[in-house]
């Protein structure tokens, strides 16, 4: 591998071998890792420093093309020109990885030398993080594959808008992503863990995420004389309180479901019903069938909550994504895997998220799993979370995810469970 960028001063230009306790990968792919740390961590910086947003990610995309035709693969860009697809190998069967490749609408806070070079537009979610890791995976295997070593046939998936609504992943599959695909793996940036470390989970592992808008109306008044008019704050005041806790007694708790405002608006001034106001949030849920009953149920609630007040009610309930349910076995797999790449100790249960992933498409047609990638720092007490303007990562992560993605690979071309 060698990239047409530039190294930037200050970077390692190697990396650690195989941690303590780690089996080595085939075909002298540890030592080719460990003299290719500089590179790929050029590779993020420069996705980093330009970011694209949702639905955009053209130039993101020709690099991602560019990188792989220089390891002699043969990509294809999405339709729009805005993804990748790519295929290592041969054989009937397919193991994929999906990367996103999008940038959150948020200012990069970082006084570093790669900080985003686009106002208002920063990797706030660690996807050049995902996308470097899913291309370092893509050119060890294309070593492999020159050695006649890989036992099978691979797919990786550069998706653009996974921060969107509508995200892309279902135009990815549209593209027919999942065509011949027996299984799917993914990873995502997690700066709770300490770098070098996984967190793995078996079944539900993120939330479905709808969004609700509710506008209201009426013919607004005098707030000394509320009885002459539809009194719209105490009716958008109704909907916040009644309808998420009337929504947690229609269904089973054990579903997960939250409903939780994040705007409200109505009104100017102080002694005056407004004749329009409206309330934003979302609704998230960790039940499929839970999340498949959610915007009937939502919507009617709304609509019995507003209809004694007087005040006309619209209600846009937005289909987002739903929950991400990692496979048993794809689970096991990964799991098995990273504790090959890293360690036994190294691999840890992940914790049960509410956030979003678009991620959970895919697992709607076949079956896989998502784990979470240490992030953060070992030792340090800062955590530069998601969505922050200041979110950063400990690069050698890098290394750490094409390591267990390496695995996953072999592990799961060698295994009989899909």
């Amino acid at each position: 591998m060698t990239t047409a960028l530039t190294a930037p001063e200050g970077v390692d230009t190697s990396w650690p071998g195989p941690p303590p306790g780690a089996d080595p990968l085939p075909g002298q792919l540890d030592r080719w890792l460990a003299a290719r740390g500089a590179e790929l961590v050029t590779i993020r910086r420069h996705i980093h420093a330009h970011p694209e947003p949702s639905h955009s990610e053209f130039e993101t995309a020709a690099l991602i093309a560019r990188e792989l035709t220089v390891a002699g693969l043969s990509p294809r860009l999405m339709p729009r020109g805005n993804g990748v697809i790519c295929d290592i190998g041969e054989g009937d069967r397919v193991i994929a990885f999906r990367a996103d490749i999008d940038a959150l609408p948020l200012q990069d806070l970082k006084d570093v030398p790669y900080r985003s070079t686009v106002d208002r537009l920063a990797h706030a979610c660690g996807h050049d993080v995902h996308t470097t890791v899913a291309l370092g995976l893509g050119l060890a295997l294309a070593q492999l594959n020159e050695q006649g070593e890989l036992p099978g046939r691979v797919r990786l998936i550069f998706q653009p808008a996974e921060e969107a609504m509508p995200s892309g992943a279902p135009e990815v599959i549209s593209a027919g992503a999942l065509k011949d695909v027996s299984a799917i793996f993914a990873l995502h940036c997690y700066p709770q863990l300490p770098a070098g470390l996984v967190g793995v989970r078996s079944g539900p592992f993120t939330a479905a995420a709808d969004a609700v808008e509710v506008k209201l109306s009426g013919p607004g008044g005098h707030t000394a004389r509320p009885h002459l008019t539809a009194d719209l704050v105490h009716a958008l005041g109704r909907v916040i309180i009644d309808v998420p806790s009337l929504l947690n007694r229609r269904i089973d708790p054990r579903a997960g479901i939250s409903l939780v405002w994040g705007a409200v608006h109505a009104g100017q001034a102080f002694n005056a019903i407004p004749g329009a106001g409206e309330v934003r949030g979302t609704v998230r849920v960790l039940s499929r069938e839970a999340w498949r009953e959610a915007p009937e149920l939502v919507t009617k609630l709304i609509h019995d909550v507003v209809a004694g007040t007087g005040a006309q009610v619209d209600v846009n309930y937005i289909r987002g994504v739903p929950p991400v349910i990692n496979d048993r076995m794809a689970s096991a797999i990964i799991a098995g895997a990273a504790g090959a790449a890293l360690g036994a100790d190294r691999v840890v249960e992940a914790e049960l998220s509410m956030g979003g992933e678009d991620f959970s498409f895919y697992l709607e047609n076949v079956p896989g799993a998502m784990i979470r990638l240490g992030t953060a720092v070992p030792g340090s007490d800062v955590r530069h979370d998601l969505h922050q303007g200041d979110f950063d990562v400990d690069e050698r992560c890098i290394g750490y995810g094409v390591r267990v993605m390496t695995h996953t690979a072999l592990a799961a071309l060698s295994s009989g469970a899909f």
